[in-house]
């Protein structure tokens, strides 16, 4: 009998133990959870986020054909050059068109769609490189592209050798800001990794 009574002592010792256990395990693996939470969650003024590339590069584009085509149209005001604001839309429409205010406007609004364009193709392909300098080698490309490869034969203003030092030098450093301008606002979005959550999670 007192065999008996021992065994079942002894049964309840270990189911008791064990109880104790688990119910120990859970805590730790509650507090272990609660840890791993707080460490994931962002600290106030550090917040992650996700920037959408196609809706970010078209409002980038957008406010870079805006700003940067009127900075363009004051020039040719001014005659720091002699490429009217409507040289893309040159062979679309008649070269006296684009001297007019209505042709102003229209070449404004091509250079807008340019713009977007190009700063798209920015945000699909670089916009992993860091710093200013990618952004200027950018615009000057463009330009390269624009007043020498396809420019002349497209009748959207004439060859370099019959442009103005003044155009030229103006249109260069048009060009390099304009790049900068699109190339380092991609660069501060998607390189400042204090602020991004990891490529892996949305990209």
């Amino acid at each position: 009998m007192n065999n008996h009574n021992h065994e079942e002592v002894t049964t309840n010792s270990s189911h008791e133990e064990k109880s104790d256990q688990h119910k120990h395990s859970q805590h730790s693996q509650e507090r272990d959870d609660k840890e791993i939470k707080r460490r994931s969650a962002p600290k106030q003024g550090e917040a992650h986020y996700y920037t959408n590339r196609f809706s970010f590069a078209l409002e980038l584009g957008f406010f870079a054909g805006l700003i940067w085509g009127g900075i363009h149209w004051l020039f040719h005001l001014l005659h720091f050059t002699v490429v009217p604001v409507g040289f893309l839309a040159e062979p679309f429409f008649k070269h006296k068109y684009i001297y007019t205010p209505a042709g102003h406007l229209t070449g404004w609004l091509c250079f807008i769609v340019f713009s977007i364009f190009a700063s798209l193709l920015y945000t699909f392909t670089i916009r992993k490189l860091k710093g200013p300098f990618p952004g200027m080698v950018y615009g000057i490309v463009w330009w390269i592209i624009l007043f020498i490869l396809l420019g002349p034969k497209l009748g959207m203003m004439k060859p370099l050798n019959r442009l103005t030092w003044d155009s030229i030098f103006t249109e260069i450093c048009f060009f390099l800001l304009w790049g900068l301008f699109i190339g380092y606002t991609v660069a501060m979005e998607y390189t400042d990794e204090r602020k991004r959550e990891p490529e892996s999670a949305g990209a």
